[in-house]
């Protein structure tokens, strides 16, 4: 795949504005010496470039663009409209947000405009066609990076008033909106659109529970808003175009966040770009994850467009990155498809809440740091192998499908059991597969399964039209899927699917669930495999018989003993898993290797290691990232002894020891 940029961005974010010019060419120096190439400009600098109505100063901006260029630094060029100016919410208040509680901000924070306020429009867009009007031209910007971390609501007035719109669009008449969300439910009937009002907490949200009363509502101004704001990161970008036609233009993302149909905004993003911030205790599995769904989102390589080098400052609990650590996080990021290793900062703040966040060049000014001397190894590195990663790609015969308005409708649901959140349940089929080495792409709801010998489909609550039918196909073709319990259950307003669950899902999967029981934390229950195996259970349990599925476990205890709790179907050439309870670790590694098994997935290498190992496919070669997250020394598999570690053009030798945060980047020829 052609790669978007011609080397491999590695830099950061920089705000040169908020230091005497002095440091500008101390910072240049350093860049230089740490091999950083880019820099990330411009991401909050609205007030200084507009500081007021009429009036536009670019003067500092000039100066930052001219140093970098003349350094040959590569630019990420921002718009600024993350964070409103001041004069903006003084003279026109309604540009401020409202929130779920009904309070209406003032001045303060960021990411603060009303995604729906014509005057916040008109002036985000006249900024972003102002810069790429001056500054489209330069051919060391290299990327527009358009606001900064998308994410919030507003439930003002502008909103509603928009929100009614949306749905006019949607559904055409009143009739539709009262049967999409049930309106016959506690009398909610509406007769007039503007008697419609945006669910929050004046309104049909509840600040409990499942967050509100009509999950049909809920769900739409979920979409509406995602919507909403992704107009606004096109009306930027069309602006943009004006005047540079070719640049790539991205917005950073924030991995599972819950707010933004990621999916939908990708198909309208020329590069998916994202800020990684694992906590102390965050899984390796599940950054793998996340890296993943970034690169599932355009099936494409991505930008890292943030990460700390060494500690966070807005987490419980900021610890440092150990040695090693920050290195072997990069590699991880870039086995799993990033092009690009960036960070959050370049230049550690003097004030503000961000003081303490990790920086290349800390407090101290100096390049005599741990940090520092590992950022410039790695830049050494990324210098000799870019061009040798850049483009390369990741396959995968697995797919993991994951919807955000499956995200939203799983919970938005009153009942049956709080505990189950929706990224939990990915995460744990997903988990099996990172430790047993076997490549993963997550897939959207609308994905073209038959790229997959194995689709996983986990809570897949929501199934709108279509799906249960593109499910059917891949199956019948030969496919190996599985599914769980609180799948099949609703359609695309929250409105149950009549029949008995798994709702459209039933015939394919060969099973009737007739009840499910919820699971309070200190409640368990056990299964008991065919083999004799037994392994405990939580959170919900499917009360399900069977249509000509076959029985793999059943469970062992309460008023529900013998029935059945994991089923499998033949269906056409392929099968159907579905597994009707939480499984322990272990209980699900064991279902979901039946399945793996029937779909002939292998993973990466022959021999089983607790080595995080990852391919990527270049031209001519497959490119083996081997890193080890383990506390202890784990052998390099046999299967690489005497190929070409890139990173140091040495041989490997099969059976070293890598310590902890040691890695290999190994070169096997393809024929």
């Amino acid at each position: 795949m052609q790669p978007k940029f011609k080397k491999m961005l590695y830099g950061g974010d920089y705000n040169p504005n908020q230091w005497p010019k002095e440091i500008w060419d101390e910072d240049m120096k350093l860049f230089h010496q740490a091999g950083i190439n880019s820099t990330t400009i411009n991401v909050f600098s609205w007030a200084k470039i507009q500081p007021s109505e009429n009036e536009y100063d670019f003067t500092e901006l000039d100066e930052i663009v001219d140093t970098l260029t003349k350094e040959d630094v590569q630019i990420v060029m921002a718009t600024s409209t993350g964070a409103l100016p001041a004069w903006m919410v003084h003279r026109y208040p309604e540009v401020a947000r409202t929130d779920f509680e009904g309070r209406h901000h003032k001045f303060g924070h960021r990411h603060n405009a009303c995604p729906n306020s014509p005057v916040f429009q008109k002036y985000a867009k006249r900024l972003a066609e102002k810069l790429a009007e001056r500054y489209g031209d330069n051919k060391n910007i290299v990327c527009w990076h358009i606001s900064n971390e998308y994410g919030g609501e507003c439930y003002c007035e502008n909103c509603a008033k928009a929100f009614r719109v949306w749905l006019k669009d949607k559904y055409k008449t009143l009739d539709e909106v009262n049967k999409a969300w049930n309106m016959e439910f506690w009398g909610h009937t509406i007769y007039d659109w503007d008697e419609i009002v945006p669910p929050n907490d004046l309104g049909d949200g509840m600040p409990w529970g499942s967050g509100t009363a009509f999950a049909g509502m809920s769900l739409d101004y979920m979409r509406f808003n995602s919507d909403g704001m992704l107009n606004n990161y096109k009306m930027e970008r069309d602006a943009i175009r004006k005047y540079d036609k070719e640049t790539p233009i991205t917005t950073n993302l924030m991995g599972t966040y819950k707010g933004l149909d990621y999916f939908k905004w990708a198909k309208e993003m020329d590069i998916v770009s994202w800020d990684n911030y694992p906590s102390y205790n965050t899984p390796w599995s599940h950054v793998a994850m996340t890296h993943d769904l970034m690169r599932g989102l355009k099936d494409a390589p991505f930008m890292l467009m943030e990460q700390t080098p060494s500690q966070q400052n807005w987490q419980p609990y900021n610890s440092l990155k150990k040695p090693g650590q920050m290195r072997a996080q990069s590699y991880q990021t870039v086995a799993h498809g990033a092009d690009t290793i960036q960070f959050f900062q370049l230049r550690r703040s003097v004030g503000g809440c961000e003081k303490f966040h990790g920086a290349v060049i800390a407090h101290a000014g100096t390049a005599d740091t741990r940090v520092f001397r590992e950022v410039t190894r790695l830049g050494k590195e990324l210098e000799k192998i870019g061009s040798r990663v850049m483009g390369s790609e990741n396959h995968a015969k697995v797919g993991i499908i994951f919807d955000w308005e499956n995200y939203w409708a799983l919970e938005y649901t009153s009942g049956p059991n709080r505990d189950l959140r929706y990224v939990d349940q990915i995460e744990q089929m997903y988990n099996y597969f990172y430790n047993k080495n076997i490549a993963v792409d997550m897939i959207p709801i609308d994905a073209d399964f038959s790229k997959y010998d194995l689709v996983a489909a986990p809570v897949l609550y929501m199934v709108k039209d279509g799906v249960a039918e593109s499910l059917e196909a891949y199956v019948q073709a030969g496919g190996t899927l599985i599914t769980t319990y609180m799948s099949g259950i609703v359609g695309q307003s929250d409105n149950v699917h009549l029949g008995g669950y798994p709702g459209p899902l039933r015939k394919m999967a060969g099973v009737w669930v007739e009840e499910i029981d919820a699971l309070a934390p200190e409640q368990r229950n056990k299964i008991r495999f065919a083999d004799g195996t037994e392994e405990e259970c939580r959170l919900v349990c499917d009360l399900m018989h069977l249509e000509g599925a076959e029985e793999i476990a059943q469970y062992e205890s309460d008023f529900y003993a013998g029935m059945t709790a994991v089923a499998k179907n033949q269906f056409g050439k392929g099968t159907v898993y579905y597994v009707g309870t939480d499984l322990s670790e272990s209980g699900l590694a064991k279902v979901l290797a039946m399945a793996a098994d029937s779909a002939a997935i292998q993973p990466v290498i022959g021999e089983a290691t607790a080595l995080e190992i990852t391919k990527r496919q270049a031209d001519g070669e497959d490119l083996y990232f081997i890193i080890n997250f383990k506390d202890e020394e784990i052998p390099l598999p046999a299967v690489f002894d005497g190929k070409e570690d890139i990173l140091t053009g040495e041989k490997v030798q099969g059976g070293e020891m890598l310590k902890k945060y040691d890695l290999r980047i190994v070169s096997v020829p393809r024929a």
